[in-house]
């Protein structure tokens, strides 16, 4: 059972998505907030294995709301939720410590899938965002950390920053899982991270 909590302060939008996950198997809404403040106060007491955060909150923003609570329950996922598409928000969530940005637009399904993605160790992310983040990557390619990495490791790193799991990028690249495994440690250990999130904020949040 997957324990969710949400963060919106649009009624129907947080009704809704209580219902949705209370009304699948395998997922359980511990708690909803609407507003930050009361989640950064709460969350930390509760330990859920996912938050879905809204970014645009009254008062503290979702971002900041991540930042803070990020390193006091490290093993909670958070899920962004948002109308944003812009590159902005979308870096500065995975630099506070989002695992996953989806767009309020995503279908109930796909969030469902999302939930168990992240949950699993994954990152989620609208197809929208995905194609930005590539994007970046690319033309960041030549900076200074990912001139470390060799043209595999890189294109790993890519897809690791599409939210693909070892055994997708596997079947991409016609690879054994365990190859992706020791890739992916060969890439932490050159730009000296320990997460794919810190990794793709090291290339990518330049």
């Amino acid at each position: 059972m997957i324990q969710v909590a949400i963060v919106e302060d649009i009624r129907e939008i947080k009704e809704g998505l209580e219902l949705l996950i209370d009304s699948s198997e395998g997922f359980r809404c511990i708690k909803t907030y609407s507003n930050a403040e009361e989640a950064m106060e709460d969350l930390p007491q509760i330990n859920p294995d996912v938050v879905l955060m809204d970014i645009n909150l009254p008062g503290i923003n979702g971002i900041e709301a991540v930042r803070v609570l990020k390193p006091k329950i490290p093993a909670t996922q958070f899920i962004m939720s948002t109308v944003y598409e812009d590159d902005e928000n979308i870096f500065e969530s995975l630099k506070a410590g989002a695992s996953g940005y989806l767009l309020k637009k995503t279908a109930p399904s796909k969030i469902l899938e999302s939930i168990t993605e992240v949950f699993n160790g994954g990152s989620p992310m609208s197809s929208q965002i995905a194609r930005k983040v590539i994007g970046s990557f690319q033309q960041k390619n030549s900076i200074d950390d990912s001139s470390l990495l060799t043209q595999r490791e890189k294109e790993i790193l890519k897809l690791l920053a599409r939210g693909l799991r070892y055994k997708e990028i596997a079947a991409e690249l016609t690879i054994s899982i365990d190859t992706v495994r020791t890739h992916t440690r060969h890439i932490y250990e050159k730009l000296q991270v320990q997460s794919r999130i810190e990794a793709i904020n090291k290339v990518l949040g330049k």
